[in-house]
């Protein structure tokens, strides 16, 4: 599977995507149906657990202070009191996944923002560019 984040590709990858070091989003499609899943840890700057989703589903939402819409093709996490878009992942034909913006904590307390130029956690940043997973985790920060 092929991921985008921001304006960098990373083909042949697992479906995984490791921030830090940590696997903290995980997209497949679905064997008969071919709906995106995802499963997704949202963190505070503590590192403390604040949602949690599990096959495109809310599975843990402390004091429901997010919302999740999605499609078969599509996912948007956002924040129910400010709107602000947390997470947001669209599949594209025939074996890509697409993230282009997005705005949370790693598991380290890091904050990681992803626009449609580049990905950046703190000072590191990567912006245009193409990385062969070869089979294993998209890893970034």
């Amino acid at each position: 599977m092929d991921i985008e984040i921001g304006s960098n590709l990373y083909r042949n990858s697992n479906g995984t995507i490791e921030i830090e070091g940590v696997p903290q989003i995980q997209v497949a499609s679905h064997p008969s149906t071919g709906a995106l899943l995802v499963n997704f840890a949202l963190f505070d700057l503590n590192g403390r657990m604040l949602a949690k989703v599990v096959d495109s589903t809310l599975t843990f939402n402390e004091r429901r202070a997010y919302e999740l819409t999605k499609t078969d093709k599509s996912l948007a996490i956002r924040e129910a009191d400010s709107g602000k878009i947390v997470l947001t992942l669209e599949a594209k034909p025939p074996h890509a996944v697409s993230f282009t913006r997005g705005e949370f904590h790693t598991m380290k307390g890091h904050l990681l923002h992803v626009s449609s130029t580049e990905w950046r956690i703190d000072k590191q940043h990567k912006s245009g560019l193409t990385h062969d997973a070869k089979g294993g985790a998209v890893s970034i920060g």
